[in-house]
C-alpha cells in the first residue's frame, strides 16, 4: 500500500526511476480500487446505459469509476514513465503501446525487466545495486 501512496504523492514527478515492485504494487492496488469503484457504481445505481436500436445496453461502470480513473491517470502515467527510466528507456517509449498487440507485449516485457544496475541517464538505481562509485564520490565530497 505504501508504493500506491508514494505514487500518488509523486503524481507529477516524471524524472527518476521506479523499481518493479513500486510499479506492480501500484498496478495491483489500482486494479483493486477499480473493482471497488465498479461495485460502488452498481450499488449506487450510477452505471451508464446506452440506448441502441436493439434496446438499452447497461455498462458495468459509471460516475465513480470515471472519477477514480481521472484521479489516478497522472500518477499512473508518472510511475509508468519512471519504470521505463529504470530499464533505460525514455518516457516517450510508452507510445510504443500504439502499435497493436506487439507494442503492448513489448511494454509488458519492459515492465517485467530488472533494473539496470548502477546509475543511468535518469538517476541512481533505486535498489542501490551498482551505486558504489556514486556513494564513494559522495563520501569523498563529505570528507572535504
Amino acid at each position: 500500500m505504501n508504493y500506491y501512496l508514494n505514487a500518488l504523492k509523486n503524481y507529477a514527478i516524471f524524472t527518476g526511476r521506479a523499481r518493479r515492485s513500486e510499479y506492480w504494487y501500484f498496478a495491483l492496488f489500482n486494479i483493486i480500487f477499480v473493482f471497488i469503484a465498479i461495485m460502488l457504481d452498481k450499488a449506487l445505481g450510477t452505471t451508464f446505459t446506452i440506448q441502441t436500436a436493439a434496446g438499452p445496453i447497461n455498462l458495468f461502470y459509471g460516475y465513480v469509476y470515471i472519477i477514480y480513473n481521472l484521479f489516478v491517470l497522472l500518477p499512473a502515467l508518472a510511475v509508468l514513465v519512471r519504470r521505463l527510466h529504470d530499464v533505460g528507456k525514455s518516457g516517450w517509449f510508452v507510445l510504443i503501446c500504439l502499435i497493436p498487440i506487439v507494442g503492448s507485449i513489448w511494454i509488458l516485457i519492459l515492465l517485467c525487466t530488472d533494473s539496470i544496475p548502477g546509475k543511468n541517464q535518469y538517476g541512481l538505481n533505486p535498489k542501490g545495486i551498482g551505486n558504489y562509485d556514486e556513494i564513494d564520490q559522495v563520501g569523498e565530497y563529505l570528507d572535504k
